[in-house]
C-alpha cells in the first residue's frame, strides 16, 4: 500500500529552507545507499524503501532524484581522481539509481491502483 500524501507537505510547498532540509536528507539516504549497495542487500532494501516513501510523501520530481545521484557521483570522482583510482566503478553505482527509479514506479502503480480501486488481481 502506498504512504499517504498531504499536498501542504509536497516538495513544491515547502519553504526554501524545508526544501533544503529535505533535499539535505535525502542526499545523506541515498549516500548510504550507494555505499551499501554491493555490500548489504537486505539493508539497502530497506534505505531504498525509506528513500522512496519519502520522495513519493513529498512529490518529489524525479529530476530531483536525477540530481542528487549525478552530484554524489561527481563527489565519489573527485575523490577517486584524488586516490589515483579507476573511475570504472560509477559505472556500476547506475544500479542504484535504476533501483530506485523502478521502486518508485512501483509506488505509483500501486498508488493509482488504489485511487482507480483496482483489486490486485485486475492488475495482473
Amino acid at each position: 500500500m502506498a504512504p499517504a500524501r498531504d499536498p501542504e507537505q509536497f516538495f513544491s510547498s515547502l519553504s526554501s529552507a524545508g526544501r533544503q532540509d529535505v533535499l539535505e536528507t535525502l542526499r545523506r539516504l541515498y549516500q548510504r545507499i550507494v555505499l551499501d549497495y554491493f555490500q548489504s542487500p537486505p539493508q539497502v532494501e530497506a534505505q531504498v524503501d525509506a528513500f522512496v516513501q519519502l520522495a513519493y510523501r513529498l512529490d518529489l520530481p524525479v529530476s530531483r532524484i536525477l540530481e542528487i545521484h549525478m552530484e554524489l557521483m561527481a563527489d565519489i570522482s573527485k575523490q577517486l581522481k584524488l586516490e589515483h583510482r579507476s573511475e570504472d566503478i560509477l559505472l556500476d553505482y547506475r544500479l542504484t539509481l535504476i533501483d530506485v527509479m523502478a521502486n518508485l514506479c512501483e509506488t505509483y502503480r500501486r498508488a493509482t491502483r488504489q485511487v482507480l480501486g483496482y483489486t490486485a488481481e485486475e492488475t495482473r
